[in-house]
């Protein structure tokens, strides 16, 4: 058992917790404000462009939830258990099955989109100039999406094994790269042709063929505690099944909540385009809070798998609710800051009044409830480390079904308007978290 195995066993859990999310929080701190900045970019070329990247959110997001949570939490699972039952073996052969798994993703989703693309986000409320910068944007950013499952998997695999520095020195990196290559593709900076939308998709093509060639070359080296292998390549059933046990449940949590954010977006959308573009604005400042759950989360899949496999239930429930509360407590701290103070970077991205509503709005009412979503998200990825995915997933279906017909029945009932749509989402945002919560006190890990 390698030296980090034993450490994820054995050390305090608090000190242990922050070692390991640590240099991921700073990462991706570094990534969220590099999306705010080419949220920037985009803004730079007019409400068109804001609104049609806000119409192509809900594919992007299930595509990078799914690789990146459903696919890579499922990986960072499957080869934690096994390092925690001291099993390398098992371990080396988890790496080629994930590679297979991307591979098969991005291929669905590229098929579904070029049948069904242009009809959904019609649906949602795109037409003319509107549509069409939308399914340019998504077409090239899903015709290069194997890169992004394969970054997703891979650095899962890292964290798996314990490593969290080297994924987050690469992100931060790349997250470098990819500021240069937005302001270049997307405004036409630096000599670079001017590309508009679409420009910000080719930015992340490249920027994560980089990172996933990068990691490839490292878990190649003798030195890697889990190594890609020629000889361990092939196909074996039960372990395609160890990594859908995790993934297949888990998939559908991404699934409902694309749902309730194309709910949202189909309902704000009735709203006009500035609305629309309000809304983008205030979800993309919510990605200020994924890097601290995300992180959390990753380093909780890890440390709950590794405690799982070695049949440490207790200590693993305790790393769920420690994680939990510094999850949560960091969350509702941001969403307090920026509901408190909404006039000063919401007129960064925009200067239209109706626009700037909108959006004032939408913080105002969601952001004293990102407590909760903290909560619930860490321990959404703490129970796929634990492999006990039935009560995340129905709490997250809950919340849609709570959210969607509180929204539906708030507009078409009373009339609220845009307001009711927001209160519904942050009613359900509660929920989530209270029932993630209880879930895991009254034994959800224990089979």
């Amino acid at each position: 058992m390698d030296k980090r195995t034993e450490q994820i066993l054995r050390d305090p859990i608090l000190p242990l917790l922050i070692r390991m999310s640590a240099p991921n929080t700073i990462a991706f701190l570094i990534n969220a404000f590099v999306v705010l900045i080419e949220f920037w970019f985009i803004g730079q070329l007019g409400i068109t462009p804001l609104a049609a990247i806000t119409l192509a959110f809900p594919a992007i997001m299930l595509t990078q939830q799914m690789a990146f949570g459903a696919l890579g939490g499922a990986v960072s699972s499957s080869i934690a258990r096994s390092l925690g039952a001291n099993n390398k073996n098992k371990a080396e052969e988890l790496l080629w099955h994930a590679l297979y798994i991307s591979f098969l993703g991005a291929l669905i989703f590229f098929i579904s989109f070029m049948l069904f693309g242009e009809w959904l986000l019609t649906i949602l409320g795109g037409s003319g100039p509107l549509l069409e910068e939308s399914l340019a944007y998504c077409f090239v950013y899903l015709t290069g999406g194997i890169v992004v499952w394969l970054s997703g998997s891979l650095t899962a695999a890292l964290r798996g094994m314990g490593d969290m520095q080297f994924p987050a020195v690469l992100t931060v990196i790349c997250a470098g790269i990819q500021v240069v290559l937005s302001a270049g593709f997307i405004l036409g900076w630096f000599g670079f042709p001017k590309l508009g939308l679409v420009g910000s998709a080719w930015s992340m093509i490249i920027t994560s063929s980089f990172m996933a060639v990068v990691i490839i070359a490292k878990i190649l080296r003798s030195d890697s505690p889990v190594q890609l292998k020629i000889s361990k390549i092939g196909l074996k059933k039960e372990l395609f099944a160890d990594i859908f046990s995790v993934a297949l449940p888990a998939s559908l949590s991404p699934i409902f909540t694309v749902g309730t954010v194309l709910v949202l977006t189909g309902l704000i959308g009735q709203f006009g385009t500035s609305a629309i573009a309000g809304y983008g604005i205030g979800s993309r400042v919510e990605f200020l809070l994924i890097p601290i759950v995300f992180s959390i989360g990753t380093a909780m899949t890890t440390m709950v798998g590794t405690n799982i496999g070695a049949n440490k239930i207790e200590r693993a429930e305790k790393i769920g609710m420690i994680g939990a509360s510094s999850a949560g407590l960091l969350s509702g701290i941001i969403g307090l800051i920026l509901a408190l103070t909404p006039e000063l970077w919401i007129a960064f991205f925009t200067s239209d009044p109706d626009v700037l509503m909108v959006t004032k709005k939408y913080i105002q009412i969601l952001g004293a409830c990102y407590l909760f979503q903290g909560f619930g998200l860490s321990l959404y990825f703490a129970s796929q480390g634990a492999n006990a995915m039935k009560w995340p997933i129905i709490i997250t279906g809950l919340r849609f079904i709570v959210f969607t017909f509180a929204a539906l029945v708030s507009i078409h009932w009373f009339s609220t308007g845009i307001v009711g749509i927001f209160y519904s989402s942050a009613g359900a945002m509660v929920l989530f978290g209270a029932l993630m919560v209880l879930a895991v006190r009254f034994g959800a890990w224990r089979k």
